[in-house]
């Protein structure tokens, strides 16, 4: 289940987003996470699995057309393309009147989803 971002969540958000090689130094995970908390169009996602715990984090940009996949982040042991494909279903769920898309790094997200609807 997606979860927007609140600020109970930070040391989670910044554990999941300290994977990903961009948020490797301290001050760009604080500059990120900043930016979702000023931005209405920079949403963050927390992602819970069935057992209920926060097992990945989904940064987004929201545009009047397209929501921007900006990157995802699974915990290890959670990296498998049936928790991608529900992330992306859900997110597709969330804003039913808009396009969702992605940066280049992740566009093999929306395909394997595509795929599973053909």
């Amino acid at each position: 289940m997606l979860i927007q971002y609140k600020k109970d969540y930070e040391k989670t958000a910044m554990g999941l987003l300290s994977y990903l090689p961009d948020f490797k130094n301290i001050e760009n995970l604080k500059e990120e996470v900043g930016l979702n908390q000023e931005d209405n169009d920079f949403l963050l996602y927390l992602y819970r699995n069935k057992q209920n715990n926060i097992v990945g984090v989904l940064g987004t940009q929201v545009t009047k057309q397209f929501v921007v996949i900006r990157y995802l982040s699974l915990a290890p042991g959670f990296r498998e393309i049936s928790y991608e494909k529900e992330i992306v279903s859900e997110l597709k769920n969330e804003y039913p009147d808009k396009r969702v898309t992605a940066v280049p790094e992740y566009t093999n997200l929306l395909k394997t989803v595509e795929e599973d609807n053909e």
